[in-house]
């Protein structure tokens, strides 16, 4: 169904609209997240691109703060100029991705064919070394976090060219690529890094460096490299920040936010109050989450809550083809069920296991206790706004 809002409009269509509404609501707060995370990703990247002497950066708060000031400034300019500017953003971020991972992924054979490396198996078959309650956790977090996003484009759906057609060849294209890239890049990371601790915001340039550490110009190729994903995650949060401005704009529509929020600009005729609005929350969520955390903790808290959100989205999508509308479920075939109903369980598996961090923490029950929370308010919060402004609209 290609409709401006996405996934928003067929939970709606296919539900209700309090189901449209909070699916809606759970996405943004994902875009929210995401973006938040921004700062720590950007300089992470940098302080790896410059060397050990910026070590410092990855680890200050004031830095990551004004990096995240900066971004969030920069994604706004280009949101308020639309996707005539932000495509291209967007592709220069996908070309840049392409050739980050493309040199991931040569390096241990390079590396193999000049002795640095003893062995490399990429696609090596082998039980888990550790509990299964860890694998299962974090399976979960790769099928929901990593090896998804398919349905974000569907947001702008009605600003895109043929969307029905383009975008489902854009994913069966997309969908096997993917996948060989995280099979071989995450093999790549293992070769080098090995058992010691990964950097769980930035991997790839943590990789770039120790594997080109031995070439004579590795720390220009490893810069290159890195600087390289750092341009990539920017397009990544523009795209995440143009499709959480289309969000509140079209539920605007509906009477379910205050028509303020689908206001576009008089020349670029993007939603410019909803991006503001995005750009000031993204930046207090920024700066708030890391207070009284470490760097890698307050990654892990606004990571795994931004999981719950997924997760929720993810649910309702999955349900839509097996206990939607029968309109809408009557199309859908045997073999499409059965794939949402595994989806529907691994979302399911995703939500309980989110609360469990990955890395070490100085107290588990008090973050598993700030991840519940976090989720629990932010929707009570998204209800509250259904309900008032519902209500409002049927009393006129």
């Amino acid at each position: 169904m290609p409709l401006e809002g996405g996934i928003y409009q067929w939970a709606k269509l296919a539900f209700n609209e309090f189901t449209g509404f909070i699916v809606a609501w759970n996405l943004w707060l994902l875009s929210i997240m995401v973006i938040a995370l921004g700062g720590m990703f950007i300089t992470t990247n940098i302080s790896y691109a410059l060397g050990d002497a910026a070590a410092w950066m990855r680890d200050s708060p004031w830095c990551v703060s004004l990096v995240s000031f900066v971004l969030v400034s920069g994604l706004g300019w280009t949101g308020v100029r639309g996707l005539s500017l932000g495509k291209w953003v967007h592709n220069i971020g996908g070309f840049a991705m392409f050739l980050a991972y493309g040199a991931l992924i040569i390096l241990p054979f390079i590396s193999l064919a000049r002795g640095d490396l003893h062995t490399y198996r990429p696609l090596q078959i082998a039980a888990p070394a550790m509990s299964l309650f860890y694998c299962f956790n974090i399976f979960s977090k790769l099928a929901v976090g990593g090896l998804s996003g398919f349905e974000y484009v569907g947001i702008l759906a009605g600003e895109a060219h043929a969307p029905a057609r383009n975008v489902g060849r854009s994913v069966m294209i997309a969908a096997p690529i993917i996948a060989l890239m995280f099979v071989l890049g995450t093999s790549s990371v293992l070769a080098f890094i090995g058992n010691n601790q990964i950097d769980l915001i930035g991997p790839v340039p943590q990789t770039l460096r120790l594997g080109l550490q031995s070439f004579g110009a590795a720390g220009t190729i490893a810069s290159v490299g890195i600087l390289l994903m750092t341009v990539r995650s920017i397009s990544s949060m523009s795209i995440h920040f143009t499709g959480s401005s289309r969000l509140p704009m079209v539920a605007g529509w509906d009477h379910l936010l205050p028509v303020w929020f689908s206001r576009l600009h008089p020349r670029y005729k993007t939603p410019i109050n909803s991006l503001m609005f995005v750009g000031a929350i993204t930046l207090v969520i920024a700066i708030a989450s890391q207070i009284g955390a470490g760097l890698q903790e307050a990654f892990q808290l606004v990571d795994n809550a931004a999981n719950v959100f997924y997760g929720i989205v993810y649910t309702v999508m999955f349900a839509i083809p097996i206990v939607g509308a029968a309109a809408i479920r009557s199309g859908a075939r045997a073999w499409l069920r059965l794939a949402a109903g595994c989806g529907l369980i691994v979302c399911l598996l995703a939500v309980f296991f989110t609360i469990y961090p990955i890395i070490d923490v100085p107290n588990r029950l008090l973050f598993a206790t700030k991840v519940i929370g976090v989720s629990l308010v932010a929707n009570l919060i998204g209800v509250t706004i259904f309900t008032l402004n519902y209500k409002h609209r049927d009393a006129t």
